[in-house]
């Protein structure tokens, strides 16, 4: 039964679509390469399921991983990521290739991890942002996709029984993203988003543009044969050329292009406008991507509607394009050679457009969507039936002043008056109305005077009654006009991600030697670190060592919310070092900068040493003391000096002893001549009691 009904629909959409392809007149942009294609594809299309839509900039925040993607393809400049075609790890490291596009491209502009923007050294190596991605832990190779390329050396020496040399994804841009992983310990702070997920501005396709083929008018040595000679463009008239001539797109042949109109509308394309900061851009340039699974109808549609571009069948056979500009009409239709008009003033309050909002790739904000400046007031009719907006959106264009100008546009299409139009076949200049954009219609008694009609809809010709019809809309010939200065508004503010600073360093961190007696009546000393509190889900902790490194690191933690930490028992009398960090979610801050400090349990001084003297011989001196009646005395220290001044004298030895002891020391090595002694006691902690002078000696 399917194939009685297929057989008829399928008959009369072949002959039906003949006869428009023979008379087809200007093409809108939604008929596409419908009449190009023939009945056939008309008839497969209608029984197939729908393609999918052109991508949004947004889809390509994320790399797809399924088993056959359908290629991408990048034309103009974007960001995107890419689809899967290898993952695997080995010993702690995963190897990511990414096919980026589907052809070759001219190269990759800016690399992402996540949204953080990286920077690669030389060998690829992505430097760390804080403590992301830091000691090398993630690394970025890529191809364009030249024809034959070579395969990811890592990989084949990696995974040899999967993955050789002939794996070298000829014509396919990619990138190897090699993942290291990091410490336990450090994880998070390396890794904070988990594994890295991976995605690039790139330039895309390389474009033949007519404009450089010496053979086709133009100056250069581009050959539409010769992809080698192509050149990477945002120009949006030659991506719709390379479109149409490409297997995913209109598949034909550039011979059946009419290029002096393609020169044309690549020359529209990148004429310099002036944009409401003063600047110049390109009037019709952009970038975007899509699958090659997409209707390349609604492909074709988005770079139309881009750069106002019109594509249609020339008499001749040849595709000529349209574009956007405007050009005076050479047709002229009056009540001579016009069988009938109707004329729609458009002013019903309910399709009344009062403005138009409009989206556009921001390629300053990392290719972020947003809206742009609304044209036009919304808020002008309270009147509840009114159409108050329309909404533009185009994945191709990347300026605010492009989008601008589109929305002035559709606000103008939108609210214009319309016509239609029947017109006689046979009069002078009528056959060619399907080639044209614009024409003239003098029709006074509708009230039209030499009024302008841009033709929006496809021409009908009807060979039987030898009539040609069509609808438009009336318009001025400064259609195209845009005073930056007055007409292109002022975008809004959009959200601007807070930068991720992490788990905040501790603030105002103290530390001090603290005592308390322990069992046998002892004392011990011990570090208490302090900070101002930041929240209570933060715990803190504090590294002490001897500055002499001779017992090795030791860290305590705080409990979360706690403004304060105590180190375990010090060393008494040692010097130590020590500082401190936050950890939260996983993560933790940077330390802080080093506290010294020496270990005193015993901060009382011991009294004084007694009967002091200095007997002098050859290269030496003894010294002879009393310790005092101390419990705390533990030493004595000997300063000497070539002056009478203690504060600039050196600790020449320690003699350790008992207390009210009588004790001595000899100190060799001293110079021959005159010195200054000075005895000094102190206690376990090394706390000094007052220095004793032995007065002057002469050593021979």
């Amino acid at each position: 039964m399917p194939q009685l009904i297929a057989g008829p629909l399928f008959s009369f959409l072949i002959s039906s679509t003949a006869i428009a392809t023979t008379v087809a007149g200007p093409l809108a942009t939604a008929i596409g390469y419908a009449v190009f294609a023939g009945g056939a594809f008309l008839a497969s299309t209608l029984l197939a399921p729908d393609k999918p839509e052109v991508p949004k900039p947004d889809d390509g925040s994320y790399n797809l991983k399924q088993s056959v993607p359908s290629l991408a393809y990048v034309l103009g400049t974007t960001k995107k990521g890419g689809d899967y075609a290898f993952l695997e790890e080995k010993s702690g490291t995963a190897y990511h290739i990414i096919v980026w596009a589907g052809h070759r491209i001219s190269g990759f502009v800016q690399h992402y991890l996540h949204d953080d923007k990286v920077t690669l050294d030389g060998d690829g190596d992505v430097a760390a942002i804080g403590g992301k991605y830091s000691e090398d832990a993630v690394r970025i190779l890529t191809r364009v996709g030249v024809n034959a390329s070579s395969a990811y050396s890592d990989v084949v020496t990696k995974f040899p029984t999967i993955w050789n040399n002939n794996c070298r994804g000829d014509g396919l841009a990619s990138v190897l993203m090699r993942v290291r992983t990091a410490k336990s310990e450090d994880y998070l702070d390396v890794f904070p988003n988990q594994m890295p997920e991976h995605s690039a501005v790139g330039n895309g396709a390389l474009l033949y543009d007519p404009r450089k083929d010496s053979t086709q008018g133009g100056s250069g040595s581009h050959r539409y044969e010769n992809p080698s000679t192509w050149e990477f463009s945002k120009n949006i008239a030659l991506m719709r050329l390379w479109h149409l001539c490409h297997p995913v797109g209109g598949k034909m042949s550039y011979t059946n292009m009419y290029l002096p109109d393609w020169i044309n509308a690549a020359t529209i394309c990148d004429q310099n406008v002036t944009n409401r900061s003063g600047g110049t851009e390109k009037r019709y340039n952009g970038g975007f991507w899509f699958r090659a699974s997409n209707d390349p109808i609604e492909v074709g549609r988005v770079m139309d509607e881009a750069a106002e571009m019109v594509v249609y069948q020339r008499a001749d056979g040849k595709i000529g394009v349209h574009a956007g500009e405007y050009v005076a009409p050479d047709i002229t239709l009056n009540a001579v050679n016009t069988h009938s008009i109707r004329v729609d003033k458009n002013k019903r309050r309910s399709a009344t457009v009062l403005g138009v909002r409009g989206r556009y790739v921001n390629t300053a904000k990392d290719y972020i969507t947003e809206d742009a400046a609304i044209y036009g007031d919304p808020y002008g009719d309270v009147d509840d039936s009114t159409e108050r907006t329309k909404t533009f959106e185009n994945a191709l264009i990347q300026s605010h002043n492009h989008c601008q100008r589109k929305q002035k546009l559709v606000y103008t299409r939108a609210n214009a008056r319309k016509v239609s139009i029947v017109a006689d076949y046979t009069a002078d200049d009528v056959r060619n109305v399907p080639y044209r954009r614009f024409v003239t219609v003098h029709y006074p008694s509708r009230g039209l005077v030499n009024a302008t009609v841009e033709i929006t809809s496809s021409v009908s010709i009807d060979l039987r009654n030898m009539r040609i019809s069509f609808s438009g809309i009336l318009v001025d010939s400064d259609l195209y006009a845009f005073n930056a200065a007055t007409e292109e508004g002022v975008p809004g503010e959009s959200v601007e991600p807070l930068p991720d600073d992490g788990v905040p360093d501790p603030v105002d961190f103290a530390a001090t030697i603290e005592t308390e007696v322990v069992s046998g009546g002892a004392t011990a000393a011990f570090i208490l670190a302090t900070w101002d509190f930041e929240d209570d889900t933060l715990t803190y902790e504090l590294e002490y060592d001897r500055t002499s490194g001779s017992t090795g690191v030791q860290s305590v933690f705080s409990n979360a919310g706690d403004t304060q930490v105590r180190s375990g028992y010090l060393v008494d009398g040692e010097e130590y070092k020590c500082r401190l960090r936050a950890y939260g979610g996983g993560s933790k801050s940077d330390w802080t900068d080093y506290i010294f400090l020496t270990a005193t349990a015993d901060p009382v001084a011991p009294g004084a040493v007694t009967s002091v003297s200095a007997t002098p011989g050859s290269g030496q001196a003894t010294f002879q003391w009393t310790a005092p009646n101390s419990a705390n005395y533990f030493a004595c220290r000997i300063y000497i000096n070539t002056v009478n001044n203690f504060g600039t004298s050196t600790l020449s030895a320690t003699e350790y002893g008992p207390p009210s002891a009588v004790d001595n020391r000899t100190v060799v090595g001293l110079a021959a001549g005159t010195k200054y002694a000075w005895l000094v006691s102190i206690n376990p902690s090394g706390v000094e009691g007052t220095a004793v002078a032995t007065g002057s000696f002469v050593v021979t």
